[in-house]
């Protein structure tokens, strides 16, 4: 029986939206600002930091300054001070959340690697979603961000999601596969938390007949 839904999603193409809204209709717990919350309790940092680490690789800058603390004498003496948190701690620690929120079940989780942590459990419903860059730019703009601003995230986020997955998961971005279903936003968000609902819906009576 299913009882998780995990959606990954194009940058601006309203998957958080969608997802809070399929939560709400099942009456299931959303994780996504909460699985962010969780990993930056675990990880003892600001929220502000694992945002700004989750689903991407980290920058140069901060691999060589990671190397050289890591290497050196004064580096090893301060680094259970130091507490850096990046992406390879970031995940680890997205991995132990995700698996608990899934061994808890009635949920639906938000990208952050979920598909690929959860792609052998048969009780999970695994979903893309996506849209035209011209909605997506839309949804921006409706949320407050300028036109230069859309335009740079809808072309920058996405590139950088796919080169995460691509480093520690081995597969291409989005992982079709991988999916039971991938949609198009564009249709509108009623819309497709109905076709989530019915999608699951369906596939779930084929794998219990």
């Amino acid at each position: 029986m299913i009882n998780i839904i995990t959606i990954e999603r194009e940058y601006g193409c309203g998957g958080g939206e969608i997802a809070q809204l399929v939560a709400n209709r099942l009456g299931w717990k959303l994780w996504d600002q909460r699985l962010t919350e969780e990993i930056a309790r675990l990880a003892n940092c600001p929220k502000s930091v694992v945002e700004a680490r989750e689903e991407r690789n980290d920058p140069l800058y901060y691999r060589l300054f990671k190397s050289f603390m890591r290497g050196s004498y004064e580096g090893s003496l301060n680094a259970p001070k130091l507490n850096l948190v990046d992406s390879e701690t970031i995940l680890k620690i997205t991995r132990r959340v995700v698996e608990h929120a899934a061994e808890k079940g009635n949920c639906v989780i938000v990208g952050r690697g979920s598909q690929q942590f959860l792609r052998n459990r048969t009780d999970t419903f695994r979903v893309f979603l996506y849209a035209p860059r011209e909605d997506k730019v839309r949804r921006l703009l409706g949320r407050g961000k300028t036109e230069g601003e859309a335009e740079h995230l809808v072309d920058t986020v996405d590139r950088e999601r796919a080169a995460f997955i691509q480093k520690y998961f081995h597969v291409e971005w989005p992982d079709r596969a991988i999916y039971h279903a991938m949609m198009n936003t564009a249709i509108g968000d009623d819309a497709i938390v109905h076709m989530i609902l019915n999608s699951m819906q369906t596939y779930d009576a084929r794998a219990t007949a």
